[in-house]
């Protein structure tokens, strides 16, 4: 039966069909480029010990420190710190109860959860020490992945899937909150390098298994078909 002699209803879940498998192709090729750069990273840091990118990154960062510089970056990272993600996913998991988006709360809180999981048990995997000479004052715990890329980009990014999805019909407001996402992401994984807390390295490996784990756990929770929950 051509598109055309289609009912409006059968109309509507065909172009449903049609906008999910363009989903699913842009989830695959976000999740395999990804995992393969995370590997790739990985691998040449700790077997065959490339740190040059690291050192360009950090020369760099260091030819742009000022005060009102690090006023704006020690801002900015707060946004990517546990002080403000944690507060943050409960106050969206309850704004999604409220709305009566049982399914989208749900998925916040399993991925914030599973990610801090993920993240502490890839710093012990890869035991790599922070830089030793941090432009205001030392961090705790391992480098290797950035935690704050990594928490970002499971909250930043998962908030971007739910703008995509919610604000299809304002493309306008869509793109504009799109873009302010993603350059805040950008912000908080510079102010880490910045403040020489973490390497370019750690960010760009935090980003990319972020990534990963975001789609693959979005993917997942999105199979699930709890009874009495409504579909987001």
């Amino acid at each position: 039966m051509a598109q055309t002699d289609l009912s409006p209803q059968e109309k509507k879940v065909a172009d449903k069909v049609v906008i999910l498998s363009k989903e699913l192709i842009i989830l695959l090729i976000v999740f395999t480029v990804s995992l393969l750069l995370f590997l790739f990273i990985a691998y040449r840091v700790f077997y065959l010990d490339k740190t040059g990118a690291d050192e360009r990154a950090f020369a760099f960062a260091h030819s742009l420190v000022n005060d009102n510089m690090t006023r704006l970056m020690e801002f900015i990272t707060f946004f990517g710190s546990h002080y403000f993600l944690i507060p943050a996913n409960l106050l969206l998991c309850f704004y999604f109860l409220i709305r009566k988006r049982g399914r989208y709360s749900i998925k916040v809180s399993a991925i914030a959860l599973s990610s801090v999981l993920i993240m502490l048990g890839l710093k012990l995997l890869f035991n790599r020490h922070r830089p030793l000479i941090p432009l205001l004052e030392p961090a705790r715990g391992l480098s290797f992945p950035s935690g704050h890329a990594f928490m970002s980009v499971c909250f930043y990014g998962l908030l971007m899937i739910i703008i995509w999805r919610e604000e299809r019909p304002k493309p306008v407001l869509k793109w504009t909150l799109l873009i302010l996402v993603i350059a805040l992401l950008l912000g908080i994984g510079f102010s880490r390098i910045y403040l020489r807390v973490h390497y370019f390295t750690d960010v760009i490996a935090g980003f990319c298994i972020g990534s990963t784990w975001l789609f693959l756990s979005s993917f997942l929770i999105d199979q699930i078909r709890p009874t009495g929950l409504k579909k987001a």
